[in-house]
């Protein structure tokens, strides 16, 4: 069975390969998932933002940019004590507490992780 940090490394993966034929935003939708599946674990939450902060960097969005910087300091602050909003995607296009619903194949992630 696969740890929940090697679904979220699967994630990345995929975004890396989809950065190299160069669709950004196929990209920034596998680190969605990764964000929904690593956000209650504290280095998880802060890694896919700090990989989400590098996308916006390499795009030239400033709006992602300054609001992963404000992410980077909430995963590494918030979730330590449990604050995060379940199912959120971690993009700046959404409100940072804005719980959101879990793909239901995250959500089996989740469930036979949490189960194991």
């Amino acid at each position: 069975m696969e740890s929940l940090s090697d679904y979220i490394n699967s994630e990345i993966r995929f975004a890396d390969e989809s950065l190299k034929k160069g669709d950004s935003k196929a990209a920034f939708e596998h680190l969605e998932r990764a964000h929904v599946l690593g956000q209650a674990i504290t280095y998880e939450h802060t890694r896919i933002h700090w990989r989400m902060l590098k996308l916006g960097w390499k795009k030239k969005d400033f709006r992602e940019i300054f609001g992963q910087l404000l992410r980077i300091i909430g995963a590494s602050t918030k979730t330590p004590f449990g604050i995060y909003p379940t199912g959120n995607t971690g993009g700046s296009n959404v409100w940072f507490f804005r719980r959101m619903p879990i793909a239901e194949d995250l959500k089996q992630i989740l469930d036979t992780v949490k189960n194991s």
